[in-house]
């Protein structure tokens, strides 16, 4: 007679479908204090790479010779293949292997920026970019994946996603000074490409495989649809520096809310959705998702090109300009460390105002400086902005994998961190195109570009605790 289990009776169930059981790999115990630490080495280097043209940006521009109007793209690469890829590396690492999608990309994130260090035009080392941004993708997507994995208590969690996301303000910090204290930007690349093939090979060992097969096929339709409406939508943004009612900035624009309706449509149809659209109706997944987009185009839009700012008003030296900016990124590091220390005293939805609220203090004390050539004027504006972006770090991955479903933390992650990063591609774009297109110099500009930055991060901090009353009062 045969023996009937519960996948079995699910799938004699019309219309369902069957649950594949765990892999044995799945089933195996993780080494939390080695995954913890690959994961958030991982995370070190990725984000220096992110912020490595921070500070070289000018001699970089030189060097490709890339005219003022393209810089924004020198920016503007890796996040863009970061929120293009983000969601389709989170599924792919629930469905086919958390570990597998890691490894492979902190390899290939070794292999892309390595290359970006030989490139001679700006287009090549924008195409390098973006690679460097799909790689990153895929190791920090999985990254929270492998780390509920291998912290399955609530306590633990908090541990790990406390560490992981101080880290992430870690690699912001140091990106800067290893590449300003270079001899030149090229030489920077060559560095980070190495220490990312280094973590790739430690982890081919010391990590444990886990995933969450869901069954069906990889959504390939909604990734496309995904990745076209994101390249034409920061196309635009950066086109539009030379003017927002030229036709092909229209053209761009109306195609990306095309294909954005398309890949709704996508994912309703699919059985295997890159994202779950009934996650938008739950308040914490959408606080994780504004709280992702305005961190982008706040924070990181303002961070990104400040530091090119200071040195073409100030006169300041990329090194000079890499421990001005350590004072922000360092104190961001050490609050998002510290943060933990705020669980059941303060929820990661009050975190999230409260930084965004001390960002946009920040943004405003550091007003008139540039046109006061003052450097000292900076600090307050700095420490307080430090602080902010500390809190958000922090509050933002617990948030992530706390407002999905367990076996789907990769895909929660990979959710925040698109809206992140779309958010930083406009963010960006928005940024050079204030600072640079004003009649009053650059200080006048950075001062528009401040305020505007300080509005949005209010807007932000208003948006978060309006969807945390919506979901108490449900």
């Amino acid at each position: 007679m045969p023996r009937f289990n519960e996948r079995t009776l699910t799938a004699a169930a019309p219309g369902t479908q069957a649950a594949p059981s765990p892999s044995p790999a799945a089933e195996q115990p993780a080494n939390p204090r080695a995954t913890l630490a690959l994961t958030s080495a991982a995370t070190v280097v990725a984000l220096m790479t992110y912020t490595a043209p921070m500070v070289t940006l000018p001699q970089t521009a030189a060097a490709l010779h890339t005219p003022l109007s393209a810089q924004a793209w020198l920016l503007n690469g890796t996040p863009l293949g970061l929120a293009a890829l983000l969601l389709v590396a989170g599924s792919l690492a629930d469905d086919y292997g958390r570990r597998r999608i890691f490894v492979a990309g902190t390899f290939a994130l070794g292999i892309t920026t390595a290359l970006g260090a030989l490139t001679t035009t700006t287009w090549l080392f924008t195409l390098a970019r973006v690679a460097q941004g799909a790689a990153s993708a895929a190791l920090l997507a999985s990254s929270l994946g492998l780390i509920v994995h291998a912290f399955p208590t609530a306590r633990g969690r908090l541990h790990a996603t406390g560490v992981w996301g101080a880290f992430v303000s870690g690699g912001i910090a140091l990106g800067p000074v290893v590449t300003g204290a270079l001899p030149n930007w090229r030489l920077g690349y060559g560095v980070l490409g190495a220490a990312a093939l280094i973590v790739a090979a430690l982890s081919t060992r010391a990590l444990t495989e886990s995933r969450a097969p869901r069954g069906g096929r990889p959504d390939l339709a909604g990734a496309v649809t995904f990745g076209l409406a994101l390249v034409a939508l920061v196309a635009a943004l950066t086109l539009g520096r030379d003017g927002w009612l030229r036709a092909p900035v229209g053209l761009l624009l109306l195609a990306s809310v095309a294909l954005l309706g398309l890949f709704v449509a996508v994912e309703r149809r699919t059985a295997t959705p890159m994202i779950d659209l009934s996650l938008l109706r739950r308040s914490r997944f959408l606080a994780s998702s504004a709280g992702g987009l305005f961190t982008g185009l706040a924070v990181i839009g303002l961070f990104s090109f400040l530091p090119a700012l200071l040195q073409q008003t100030l006169g300041l030296s990329a090194m000079d300009t890499a421990w001005l900016f350590l004072l922000w990124s360092g104190l961001s590091f050490a609050v998002a460390l510290q943060a933990r220390r705020l669980s059941g005293r303060v929820s990661p939805r009050w975190q999230l105002a409260i930084g965004f609220a001390l960002h946009a203090a920040g943004a405003l004390a550091m007003l008139g400086a540039l046109n006061a050539g003052s450097w000292l004027r900076l600090l307050p504006g700095l420490l307080l902005a430090g602080i902010g972006s500390g809190l958000l770090n922090a509050a933002l991955p617990l948030l992530a994998v706390e407002s999905v479903p367990a076996q789907r933390a990769a895909m929660g992650s990979g959710a925040q961190q698109t809206f992140r990063y779309i958010g930083s591609c406009a963010g960006v774009a928005l940024t050079i195109a204030l600072a640079t297109s004003t009649g009053g110099g650059l200080a006048r500009g950075a001062d528009i570009a401040m305020t505007v930055s300080a509005g949005l991060a209010l807007v932000a901090a208003v948006s978060v605790g309006v969807l945390r009353e919506r979901g108490a009062a449900a």
